[in-house]
């Protein structure tokens, strides 16, 4: 299975720089996504690694070989495209072998390939059909069907599921990291979706602005983010601005811009110097002491309600409640605010402001 190694990957397009000195290894086997908002960076990437696109400065290597000036043909990967990309005059079993058609294998090869991953991909009962045919989570599925046909172990993804409905995009995911684990692909997966990325990575890589912010497994990126842009933008947090006060061995004090007080876990910040607190809604909640803050709006969610609240320091905190507890609150009304200190990670506070740090472009 191979290796990808992006040394120094640089990518300008006349003055806009659209990646920016990217070192990243992809490894055997590995499940690795690509995560940021639109323009950082994460598309032009992938493209460098296909071959769609050469670096201007920098090298791809792949398997331990470099492909510098290689084509895309002779890259030994299947592509997946955002914009679903069948060939319209064909049928589905005639699109899936496709690959083994241009390798030039036997007819019965060809067949037997194709109905391999059609049935992999669930597909096997409408081969005969075409591409118009099919619903848009279908065509994917049989774009999918192609791109593992080539024989290819490196399968790259980009914004595969961004053109579908939400709930064909909740199945289709979880079939891509089934198919993908069963046939021990290396895969790089591109999306500006949270959810999909944390669904189906083994690593998930963070960009902005061209380059790397870090990287890490889904439960690394949600629990203990490195990076402040990472805690806002992976899922949902409170960011709340403040100052150490007080450091022991079994917390940390962080007086907020209220005067108000709350403890958190050991930090690495010292008394005095500026930091901003990430917790996330579900470690927020209701109690009869605490950070002093007043209703403005729910949201109901189905399962539950979040509740989004403003301080007397003006920042807004948000919280969930199951959806039948909703009806106990309501805007205007003034409540007290505990967080599960466990879970709240504080940052030194970013010398650009903290609405500059995690904006997204």
């Amino acid at each position: 299975m191979p290796e990808v190694s992006l040394k120094n990957i640089t990518m300008r397009f006349g003055k806009v720089v659209a990646v920016d000195e990217v070192d990243l290894t992809i490894h055997d086997g590995e499940y690795v996504t690509i995560l940021g908002p639109s323009g950082c960076g994460k598309t032009t990437l992938i493209r460098v690694i296909a071959g769609i696109l050469e670096p201007t400065q920098g090298e791809v290597h792949i398997a331990g070989k470099s492909m510098k000036g290689v084509p895309i043909e002779e890259r030994d990967l299947g592509y997946v495209f955002q914009n679903i990309a069948l060939f319209p005059h064909m049928t589905v079993k005639m699109n899936a072998a496709y690959g083994p058609t241009v390798k030039d294998r036997p007819m019965e090869e060809r067949e037997q390939t194709a109905r391999k991953y059609l049935e992999m991909v669930k597909l096997l009962d409408k081969m005969s059909m075409f591409p118009s045919e099919l619903c848009g989570g279908e065509q994917q599925k049989a774009s999918l069907a192609r791109a593992l046909a080539t024989g290819a172990k490196l399968l790259l993804l980009d914004e595969p599921l961004s053109a579908l409905d939400a709930r064909v995009r909740v199945d289709l995911r979880y079939e891509l990291r089934r198919i993908t684990k069963n046939l021990g692909l290396t895969v790089v997966h591109v999306t500006h979706d949270q959810e999909e990325a944390m669904s189906v990575s083994d690593r998930i890589v963070v960009m902005r602005a061209g380059g790397i912010v870090e990287s890490g497994t889904p439960e690394q990126l949600y629990t203990r983010p490195r990076d402040v842009f990472t805690a806002n933008f992976v899922g949902e947090t409170n960011l709340l601005e403040g100052w150490v006060k007080e450091r022991h061995e079994g917390g940390s004090w962080i007086e907020l811009r209220d005067n108000s007080v709350i403890m958190v876990e050991s930090c690495d910040p010292q008394v005095g110097e500026a930091v901003v607190v990430s917790v996330r809604p579900e470690f927020v909640f209701p109690f009869t002491d605490g950070l002093l803050s007043r209703i403005e709006y729910l949201t109901y969610l189905g399962t539950f309600s979040r509740v989004s609240a403003r301080s007397q320091s003006d920042d807004l905190v948000e919280f969930d409640v199951p959806s039948i507890e909703g009806k106990l609150y309501h805007p205007g009304q003034e409540v007290h605010l505990m967080f599960n200190r466990k879970a709240a990670v504080v940052y030194p506070r970013p010398i650009e402001g903290v609405s500059e740090a995690v904006k997204l472009e």
